[in-house]
């Protein structure tokens, strides 16, 4: 597995959000769901995508896609100087400037919302509902917004998403969850690849014929009992070279970057069905379930058990 597989291996939709949205002008959307992820992509017309902030507007068109990363809001409508008229809350919920409900309204049969069922622009939307569903790395590594054009890439992948987003059959769920992955590790990649991304240190250093095999060796066995010492007999160096060419690179000491990647691995795992601190331990290099908790409040300000309840908590009133 090289670096870039490590990067994107975090995506794991669970019960994601997918919706069809069709509408007509005029319209605007204020979206406040503040999801840690979500991705738009544009099927008929056109939209304009902008942030809260100074960034100027970015018009989208058919086969772009949008990777929005929260808890940031944004704006999305049929023209920079358009108002919004709907806002878009957390789990989807739609609802008019006054807070009245526009969810059933505005509802046009299975996962599908809008205006009208022949509007001028569609838009299907993937909405991860927790960042435990994420690689907190890709998160972090992510600006609030990436607009992928249509040349970038070419993908079977929205027209598979739009499909099946409207349909209602046995395992549905299921099949809008790995799409949705799809769609967006697919993007990311293309993103890289365009220089869309800025890519972290550790990233680029991947490359690197000393620096890069050590990542790789560190992210594939996260369990095994790591020491720069050893790092440096596989990689065939000294260890103060190897020492001072990763903190060069990756602008951290080696031993740090180990322990970075093995608590966003344990954060993914622990929400994972039949989790147990202890499992977890073992599993990103801990013997003792203690110094495993001990080091993971440190990082995430809760004990893993507490972390779990609350991440499943949060995923279930969503």
């Amino acid at each position: 597995m090289d670096v870039l597989d490590q990067f994107l291996a975090g995506p794991r939709a669970r019960s994601a959000f997918v919706l069809k949205i069709v509408l007509d002008a005029p319209w605007a959307m204020r979206v406040e769901d503040e999801a840690p992820l979500s991705v738009v992509a544009v099927t008929r017309g056109q939209a304009w995508v902008m942030p809260f902030d100074s960034s100027p507007p970015v018009a989208v068109t058919v086969g772009d896609v949008i990777v929005a990363r929260g808890p940031d809001h944004y704006f999305v409508a049929q023209s920079p100087t358009a108002a919004p008229t709907v806002v878009i809350g957390p789990g989807g919920h739609c609802h008019a400037l006054d807070g009245r409900s526009l969810l059933e309204t505005m509802s046009l049969g299975v996962r599908t919302w809008g205006t009208s069922t022949t509007g001028a622009n569609v838009m299907v939307v993937g909405t991860y509902q927790s960042d435990g569903e994420v690689s907190r790395w890709l998160l972090d590594a992510l600006p609030p917004l990436v607009v992928l054009r249509a040349a970038d890439w070419e993908s079977p992948i929205i027209g598979l998403l739009a499909a099946e987003a409207v349909r209602e059959e046995p395992g549905q769920q299921a099949v809008l969850d790995r799409l949705l992955d799809l769609l967006l590790i697919g993007a990311l990649r293309a993103a890289f690849a365009a220089g869309r991304i800025a890519v972290p240190a550790w990233f680029s250093a991947g490359a690197d014929p000393i620096v890069g095999p050590v990542i790789r060796l560190m992210q594939n066995a996260p369990g095994e009992a790591w020491s720069v010492a050893r790092l440096a007999v596989e990689a065939r160096v000294s260890r103060a070279l190897l020492a001072r060419r990763f903190r060069e690179l990756v602008g951290q000491p080696p031993m740090s970057f180990l322990t970075s990647w093995r608590m966003a691995l344990a954060a993914d795992l622990m929400i994972e069905p039949g989790a147990t601190v202890t499992a977890v331990a073992d599993a990103v290099g801990y013997r003792s379930p203690f110094t495993f908790s001990t080091a993971f409040k440190r990082v995430y300000g809760l004990s893993p058990r507490i972390y779990r309840d609350e991440q499943l908590a949060r995923l279930a009133r969503r």
